[in-house]
């Protein structure tokens, strides 16, 4: 999955395994982007795009439910977990947005605004 897009594009197809599948579900740095095809068609890759805004209420109720029902097992077993580049205090709200903006994450930035 990706929703950065933009230059992204060509390193996540360059990322994949073959027979590989990319689905972009938004795009923070723009849709349009040049791409070798050539790799996608030897290593035998998928491409495919999927957005909930446009889908009804009913759609995305339908979604929530498999996700509780097939993803959140996972992730209370610990099979599955997110990856967490770094976290910070609410407290450090403003270098975690640095953090972001410098785009050298890899993962989530957490921010912590209670308890643990």
């Amino acid at each position: 999955l990706d929703m950065v897009g933009g230059d992204y594009i060509p390193r996540n197809i360059r990322a994949l395994a073959d027979d590989g599948c990319l689905v972009q579900i938004a795009f923070l740095q723009g849709s349009k982007v040049e791409l070798n095809f050539a790799q996608v068609m030897t290593r035998r890759l998928t491409i495919t795009g999927s957005t909930l805004r446009p889908q009804s209420d009913l759609a995305k109720a339908t979604i929530a439910e498999q996700l509780l029902k097939n993803v959140w097992p996972l992730l209370d077993q610990g099979r599955l977990h997110p990856v967490i580049d770094s976290t910070f205090d609410l407290t450090q709200a403003a270098e975690a947005h640095a953090r972001m903006e410098s785009s050298a994450h890899i993962g989530k930035i957490v921010l912590k605004v209670a308890g643990e």
